[in-house]
This record gives C-alpha cells, sequence and structure tokens, in this order.
C-alpha cells in the first residue's frame, strides 16, 4: 500500500517510516527536499497521487499561539484538500491527550489541526497519544536560568516507537474517527522525571523547582480518561537506553 507520510523526517516520523516498511508498504514521505511544502500546499497533489492512506505526523516547533495555530491551520487545510483530490481513503493524524483539556499555546494549534480533519471529506481517525518520554527534557530545555522550573502533575509518558508503531497499524485499517487514546504503562511524576533525566547527565545538572501550573496540567489534564491501548516502555526503561550506567 501507498502510504504518504507528512512530516516523515521528524522524530516520530522517522520511526513511523520504519514501521511502514517493515510491514510492507510503500511509505512516500512529505518533504521540502522532495519537493512538497505543506504551507504552501506546493507538490503535494503530485506525491499523493495514488496514495490509498495518509500519516500526518507534521509539526512545528513554537510556544506561541499564533505560530501553532497558523501552522496547523494552513498546513492541515492543504494536506486534507489534496487527500481529497486524490480519493485518499483513510487520514491518520497523530494528536495529544488533553489537548482539550490543558491550556496551552502549542495545544491550541493541534485542536485546530483536530477540527480541520473532523471537517474534512477524506475518511479519518485521530489517535491521541500521551506526551513522549521527551517530554520532560523538552520542558527542562525551555527553562533558562540556574533553577528549572517544572510543572507538577502526573504524566503517562509513551515510547515514540510504539506510538509510530501504532499509527502504522492504522493507517491500512477502516477509518475510525477518534481512536482510544494511547498511552504509557504507567504514570509518572513531571518532577520526578526532570530530576532522573538531571541526574543521569541527559540535561544541564541544577534543582528542579515543582510549581503548580493553572489551566490543567498539575491537575492531571494530560493523563487519558479512559481505557486504551498501553505501551510497554517505561520512563525507567527508556532513560537507562539513552543514557546507558556507566561501569563503575
Amino acid at each position: 500500500m501507498k502510504i504518504v507520510v507528512a512530516g516523515g523526517t521528524g522524530v516520530a516520523g522517522r520511526l513511523v517510516v520504519e514501521a511502514l516498511r517493515a510491514r510492507g508498504h510503500a511509505p512516500v514521505v512529505l518533504s521540502r527536499g522532495a519537493g512538497v511544502d505543506l504551507l504552501s500546499g506546493a507538490g503535494l497533489d503530485a506525491a499523493l497521487a495514488g496514495a490509498e492512506a495518509v500519516i500526518d505526523v507534521s509539526n512545528v516547533i513554537t510556544m506561541r499561539r499564533s505560530v501553532a495555530v497558523g501552522f496547523f491551520d494552513t498546513a492541515g487545510r492543504h494536506l486534507v484538500e489534496a487527500a481529497e483530490r486524490a480519493g485518499v481513503r483513510h487520514l491518520v493524524t497523530l494528536s495529544i491527550v488533553g489537548i482539550d483539556r490543558v491550556k496551552n499555546a502549542y495545544y491550541a494549534g493541534k485542536l485546530r489541526q483536530e477540527e480541520i480533519v473532523r471537517g474534512g471529506a477524506v475518511p479519518w481517525t485521530v489517535l491521541r497519544a500521551t506526551q513522549f518520554h521527551e517530554f520532560a527534557g523538552q520542558l527542562l530545555n525551555n527553562v533558562p536560568g540556574p533553577i528549572a522550573v517544572m510543572p507538577t502533575g502526573p504524566v503517562q509518558p509513551i515510547a515514540v516507537r510504539e506510538v509510530a508503531e501504532a499509527l502504522a497499524d492504522l493507517a491500512p485499517r477502516a477509518p475510525q474517527a477518534m481512536a482510544p487514546e494511547l498511552a504509557g504503562p504507567q504514570t509518572e511524576s513531571l518532577v520526578d522525571m526532570a530530576r532522573l533525566l538531571i541526574a543521569a547527565g541527559g540535561a544541564r545538572r541544577r534543582p528542579v523547582l515543582p510549581v503548580y501550573f493553572p489551566g490543567g496540567t498539575s491537575s492531571g489534564g494530560l493523563l487519558p480518561t479512559g481505557t486504551g491501548p498501553r505501551g510497554t516502555q517505561t520512563f525507567a526503561d527508556w532513560l537507562s537506553e539513552k543514557i546507558p550506567a556507566t561501569p563503575a
């Protein structure tokens, strides 16, 4: 099956492409290097010709609401419209658990992306997954200064590879609309994750200051709300794989 991957050069996208190839499919990566631009729409029609499914893991790195909403609105509309013209039978979009409960500039963009998918003519599935194991490190990288302010609150992080495998499994199947939420195997504390990452040498060494964040993060807004598939790799397993212990 020809399956187009939007964002196929990103962290999740590369693993989606690997998973599709392992299943015998023919993934096509949308990238500017291949002459395809989601924001202008250039090259989309040619890239999607003959595609049976599209997996959208496109992304923008920003903490500005206007940038996030602008990107996901424009890229989303171009992708959905091109997929409709190409007769694509299934659009699978990766989203995030809790974006409708947690107030966050980036999540506003993801919500807009979901709205476009639901309102389009292409049969669709949206898979909301919990934050990746990399989440604590991403938050640390966004906090300058000698003290790392970290939101209190629980998360249920999952391995990127397990999300990629789930997306590759969904694409050839019938559209599901909102798929069951995908989450990691156990609940973790963001503060503890940050401290463990720092202690392991995976982030700059400094004290971590727990702070209550209004808007849902500190009150469990990023946790799954119902039953659904669960990953197997814990944060501790991921950390030991990412930063192997140094022999004594």
